[in-house]
């Protein structure tokens, strides 16, 4: 039987698109919230005996994690053979040490909520920085789709001679891998920061890439910060337009506007978050994870 692919609400249009790569059966989940605040979940197509894909993006998480959790529930108590969640963008993943006295590992109380609630995870990119891997954190099996090969795709067909550009230590697995398949020289800056709003980067060495086009690429823009500190840096020295390129367009605030506001000629990201800077197409890979772990 083909496999149920449920959307938790928000995330529509992203399992109708996986569903249609999967070529699987669109499923009927229904969620509204009583007067007093609790949730009321219904799942309206048959899955026993049957895989069920839940669809989440994680990202403004908290109004979304209870209905995750109940649907993945709830398809269990009826019967569903394996529960798996796609999440293409993972959240609390960057809390994954303990900076200050007192603080929470929110990425392993995370992974130990979705662990018990599926039985696999699929996700493009998760923030793995302390972390080596999800198998660290997760005790399910997990599929992590890289969006190396369709970021280097768009950045062949949209630029020339470019110059790569991670703006941290943390970018550098992204952008190294961008440059080899595009065969682009990179740098990777150092970060310094003080707050979630306040950093400093490094200014780059342009000397030697005369006529190339800075495209600075990370796996998260959230407050923008980083990026636009690095922007101000490459007017400064008369570089070519920049573009900036994210995996996740998270965009906390107005940071899609500072950052073409800083200089930016573009900003373009992957549609693991839904968002008008979606350029870059990650579905068909997600939904190699995805049959992946069917698979298995």
């Amino acid at each position: 039987m083909p496999s149920v692919v449920l959307s938790v609400p928000g995330s529509e249009a992203a399992a109708e698109k996986l569903r249609t790569s999967l070529d699987a059966e669109a499923g009927t989940a229904f969620v509204r919230h009583f007067p007093d605040g609790e949730i009321y979940v219904r799942i309206d197509s048959p899955v026993a005996g049957r895989d069920v894909v839940l669809v989440c993006g994680l990202d403004r998480p908290a109004d979304k994690i209870l209905p995750l959790l109940f649907l993945a529930a709830t398809a269990k108590d009826l019967g569903a053979r394996r529960v798996g969640l796609v999440s293409p963008y993972l959240s609390f993943m960057r809390q994954d040490s303990r900076f200050h006295p007192g603080e929470g590992i929110t990425s392993t109380y995370f992974a130990g909520l979705v662990s018990g609630a599926v039985d696999w995870l699929v996700t493009v990119d998760p923030h793995l920085h302390r972390w080596p891997s999800l198998d660290a954190i997760y005790k399910i099996p997990t599929e992590v789709v890289h969006a190396a090969p369709a970021i280097a795709g768009w950045v062949r067909a949209h630029v020339t001679r470019p110059l790569l550009i991670g703006p941290d230590a943390e970018s550098e697995q992204w952008v190294a891998a961008v440059a080899g398949l595009v065969d682009a020289p990179y740098l990777v800056l150092e970060k310094t920061r003080r707050g979630d709003r306040d950093v400093s980067v490094t200014a780059p060495d342009l000397t030697r890439y005369d006529g190339h086009t800075p495209v600075l690429v990370d796996d998260i823009i959230s407050t923008g910060r980083t990026m636009t500190e690095t922007l101000h840096h490459l007017r400064g020295r008369g570089a070519l337009e920049p573009i900036c390129v994210a995996v996740h367009a998270v965009f906390a605030d107005r940071a899609h506007d500072e950052l073409l506001a800083a200089g930016a000629a573009r900003v373009v990201t992957c549609n693991t978050i839904e968002h008008p800077s979606n350029r870059i197409c990650v579905v068909d890979a997600i939904a190699d994870g995805v049959r992946a772990r069917l698979a298995a």
